[in-house]
């Protein structure tokens, strides 16, 4: 929850901004408001507003815009290096506030009313750290198929709807958060088809296979018809239900995944819900042999370079193109 009484009034500004005219999800406005206060209360320690070195401690709603407007390239640089240095952060986190920061300035330098406007943007030519270059942690087909077998387990009451969860995962590589907004009314089963709401509130169609569709029929013989709450959660369009009839949390469907994975023999600490993201998104590419633009577009991946961390290759596949090779018998 952001509490904006905290806040100065241009960063509930860009807040507002973001959400009615960017179109940015919550969850964006909440990873642009946390950024945001982190940065604002390093400056004020870096421009010795402050004797307050806990970052808990320290408030942001009295830095006043003439403070922002002394803001240079700099002052950020030593931002992002706070970050490395004392946090211990990660390239992609800082990657994250780097990005957080250009759009803020860009912003007060471009669309900001007159009260709040910057003549210059300190972040025009702010850099983003070079990302660590690691490959998706997935399962393989095998463990793939172990984690569908041991979720088809008649003696959970709720197999049909913990399988069908397994299997779009599996087989769409959607979303935890796309997964629990799912509505009865967004299947099409004439075409089978999905239409759901992904990152950024961007609405894209994912196409079922077989396995999804029977999977989601299976399922939606034994959902609950009765006593289904009537809530702010629209529980009642939602197609998964959690066993209070209403719909579904991200939690209660990362404890399935988590049980299931053990029950499957898998390390549930090394593979999660995103993991099985990964996976769909691996096993399309190595077997299904999807072109690159397809998947970004299943994925809903804004840039192709997102995607291209699927295009690894493992060891094997690399002795095969060596043995492949016409000069390998000379």
């Amino acid at each position: 929850m952001i509490k904006y009484e905290n806040n100065p009034e241009y960063l509930n500004a860009f807040l507002d901004y973001s959400t009615t005219i960017l179109n940015k999800s919550p969850n964006s406005i909440k990873e642009y408001n946390y950024d945001l206060s982190m940065f604002l209360k390093f400056i004020k320690i870096h421009f010795r507003l402050t004797k307050e070195t806990d970052f808990a401690k320290i408030t942001i709603k009295d830095i006043g815009f003439d403070t922002i407007k002394k803001i240079e390239l700099n002052d950020i640089h030593a931002f992002i290096s706070y970050l490395a240095r004392e946090q211990k952060s990660k390239s992609a986190t800082r990657a994250r506030k780097v990005s957080t920061i250009r759009i803020f300035f860009k912003y007060l330098s471009q669309k900001a009313d007159s009260e709040f406007r910057l003549k210059e943007n300190p972040a025009q030519n702010l850099e983003t750290p070079k990302l660590d270059k690691r490959l998706p942690k997935y399962l393989n087909l095998e463990d793939s198929k172990k984690l569908l077998k041991t979720t088809d387990n008649s003696d959970n009451r709720n197999h049909q709807r913990d399988y069908a969860i397994i299997t779009l995962f599996l087989n769409c590589g959607m979303r935890l958060s796309e997964l629990v907004g799912i509505n009865i009314t967004d299947i099409d089963f004439s075409e089978n088809k999905l239409s759901i709401i992904g990152k950024g509130n961007k609405e894209r169609t994912i196409y079922l296979n077989k396995a999804c569709i029977n999977a989601i029929k299976d399922y939606l013989d034994v959902r609950p018809k009765q006593g289904i709450k009537a809530d702010k959660l629209n529980s009642q369009k939602a197609l998964f239900l959690s066993e209070r009839k209403e719909r579904i949390s991200r939690r209660t469907v990362q404890h399935i995944v988590y049980t299931k994975l053990l029950a499957a023999g898998l390390d549930p600490s090394k593979y999660s819900v995103h993991k099985l993201r990964h996976t769909a998104a691996t096993l399309m590419y190595q077997y299904g042999q999807v072109d690159i633009r397809a998947l970004q577009e299943v994925l809903g991946h804004e840039s192709i370079s997102t995607t291209e961390i699927y295009t690894h290759v493992n060891s094997a596949q690399v002795k095969n193109a060596l043995e492949s090779n016409p000069l390998s018998d000379l």
